[in-house]
């Protein structure tokens, strides 16, 4: 857990002073911060965004690391051990917000109000970065990447192996379960680019985000329905304001993405010759 805070803080210092440099309007940054859906490809954006900073494997993470705490197994134990652990979440789901914010906040800054809307590209941010902020910033973005990355798989397969373990029942050698985790992110990463080219990475990594955003719904339904119960949580149920709250953004996210379902079929079934209803 070090190492991920020291990668996070990695990734939100490198785009800081990035930021610092690129000497943002204020005014705009906090109109930006107004939810509004511009058009479809907006809305596929973002919900890309929910999906890359919630994650739904990381629901199931969080709910086995504070089973691992060294608490007393009494009532103020248990609870002591919530506390810390809504803490942790909160910073945690905070700082991936302010980060996903620096990233939107730059490219709008250094690229869109100079002409530069067509940047969609890691290497052509890369490239265009040091025109304007200077020799130094695309090292602070490479690092910023390399964090974010190392951040992501270290979570990844730790929530692989919480589910492989706690739900599946399979307990296999670390370096077995790791090889398989990363495999089955990889291949299909590897696929893509000999079938396309490495032009359409960028394309296959939005689309795993959004396909995170649309899994959101089958991991938070379950759990606060489950947080809920009374007769399973044997007293340690979420308050009433704050399921009701859950349920309220729960039906948003999925609403979300519903919509965004519908608008892609229809897209394809537009795209085809004979529609086939």
């Amino acid at each position: 857990e070090a190492f991920i805070i020291a990668l996070v803080a990695v990734i939100a210092i490198a785009f800081l002073i990035q930021i610092i440099i690129a000497q943002p309007d204020v005014v705009e940054i906090s109109t930006g911060f107004i939810p509004r859906i511009a058009n479809d490809e907006a809305l596929y954006i973002g919900i890309g965004i929910i999906g890359a900073t919630v994650m739904p494997h990381n629901l199931y993470l969080h709910s086995a690391l504070v089973q691992s705490r060294k608490i007393e197994r009494t009532d103020k134990g248990i609870r002591e051990a919530l506390r810390f652990n809504n803490i942790d979440s909160a910073v945690a789901l905070n700082i991936a917000f302010l980060v996903n914010a620096a990233i939107l906040i730059l490219a709008a800054t250094v690229f869109f109000k100079t002409g530069n809307s067509d940047v969609a590209r890691i290497e052509d941010a890369h490239r265009l970065l040091p025109s304007f902020l200077g020799e130094f910033a695309p090292i602070l973005f490479a690092v910023a990447l390399i964090a974010a990355g190392q951040s992501s798989t270290v979570t990844g397969t730790l929530a692989g192996q919480i589910v492989m373990e706690g739900y599946l029942k399979m307990r296999l050698n670390p370096i077995v379960r790791r090889l398989i985790t990363r495999l089955v992110a990889i291949v299909p990463a590897v696929i893509v680019i000999h079938l396309f080219g490495e032009n359409e990475v960028d394309d296959l990594l939005v689309l795993s985000q959004v396909v995170l955003s649309l899994q959101l719904g089958f991991a938070i339904i379950p759990l606060i329905h489950f947080v809920s119960s009374k007769e399973l949580m044997k007293g340690f149920h979420i308050k009433t304001t704050l399921k009701i709250a859950s349920w309220f953004i729960t039906l948003i996210i999925v609403g979300f993405n519903i919509g965004l379902a519908y608008n892609e079929i229809n897209r394809w079934l537009e795209s085809v010759e004979q529609p086939l209803f």
